[in-house]
């Protein structure tokens, strides 16, 4: 006997949707500025102002959530200003893994287990919309999910005290951000596997291979100030 109502048949058959979470509770200690570095200036607006916006922009981008710390004393104000419609969860963490756990649990009542969950660092403002419907268009209905990153081209030296090896640089990839992954597979990834420096890693820490999507260098990482300069000509007119 079926009990299943055409509602819950309903649900089942909806196309998974696609929300982006933007951990964004560190404090940038290697900027060395006095406030954390989402929030210093990049073509004329907060770094962070940048990768909301280019969220927003992108229509199949279901709601924008942001992690940020219970003390922070900006992003209501930057909100305010720039107008953007995004969701705050005040539930940030020691770590970005902490960070990134804490939200996907803040935001379970409004996402299914099959949604996609774009993962993406408030301090990559070099991310456009484009960038995101390429990594949604490759991964597609891919079943683990998968991340921006580009291929190394610079030979690689190995430290060995004080005595350098080459490594080999085939198949070596940078990872960036967005890593996109289904809400239920990424949760528990990450409830399981506590040392982590991206999402990708604790996918591949339970088995699971993500898949590379070609991004792009203006989609660079700001954690030096070199590094904000190098973003920055990508903001100039």
């Amino acid at each position: 006997m079926h009990t299943r109502t055409h509602a819950q048949a309903h649900i089942r058959m909806k196309s998974p949707r696609y929300f982006a979470l933007i951990p964004a509770a560190g404090v940038g200690a290697r900027m060395g500025a006095d406030l954390p570095k989402q929030y210093l200036p990049i073509g004329g607006k907060p770094m962070i102002s940048h990768a909301l916006a280019s969220f927003l922009a992108h229509p199949d981008i279901a709601r924008v959530f942001v992690v940020v710390s219970e003390n922070d004393d900006w992003i209501d104000k930057l909100l305010a200003q720039d107008r953007l419609a995004v969701t705050v969860l005040r539930c940030g963490g020691a770590t970005r893994r902490d960070s990134v756990l804490n939200g996907l649990r803040a935001m379970r009542e409004q996402v299914a287990p099959e949604d996609w969950v774009l993962v993406h660092d408030a301090a990559r403002p070099g991310i456009t919309p484009e960038l995101i419907g390429k990594l949604m268009t490759v991964v597609g209905d891919d079943p683990v999910g998968g991340l921006l990153a580009m291929p190394v081209t610079d030979t690689v030296k190995r430290d060995e005290n004080g005595r350098m090896t080459t490594v080999p640089r085939d198949g070596l990839w940078l990872a960036q951000t967005p890593q996109m992954f289904r809400y239920a597979s990424l949760r528990r990834a990450l409830q399981l596997i506590p040392e982590v420096t991206d999402e990708a890693s604790a996918m591949e820490a339970v088995g699971l291979t993500p898949k590379l999507v070609e991004g792009h260098v203006r989609n660079s990482k700001v954690t030096r100030p070199a590094d904000k300069a190098l973003v920055e000509l990508f903001f100039k007119p």
